[in-house]
């Protein structure tokens, strides 16, 4: 089990991770965690990114599943997600980004190695 300052730091990371998205682009809950190393952790991104609800900059909209879905959705209200990746020019039909691997931002290519 990890223990809370564990947590704490991994969520910190996955907020750092996150910021670096630039708009336009969706990452997925495991390429951050696999960048993070911790490869099997994208739920415990997914629950970093529901604990950042408060926190102001972290662009949570752009991060979704594997295959482009608005799976986080929940944290914003109805439609809020949909709106927000729309408006910055990304498609989005029944709760999907179309076409996600054209918008897809991998960590592993865009950030230097985290430091761990």
């Amino acid at each position: 089990m990890c223990s809370l300052g564990l947590k704490s730091d991994f969520y910190q990371r996955v907020y750092q991770v996150v910021e670096q998205i630039p708009p336009g682009r969706i990452c997925s809950y495991g390429a951050i965690a696999r960048y993070l190393g911790s490869g099997r952790s994208a739920r415990l991104v997914g629950t970093a990114l529901r604990q950042s609800a408060d926190l102001l900059g972290i662009p949570a909209h752009r991060v979704v599943n594997r295959a482009g879905r608005l799976t986080g959705q929940h944290m914003f209200g109805p439609g809020v997600m949909q709106a927000l990746l729309e408006s910055e020019g990304l498609p989005v039909v029944n709760d999907q980004v179309v076409a996600a691997e054209k918008y897809f931002w991998d960590p592993r290519e865009h950030l230097p190695p985290p430091k761990i």
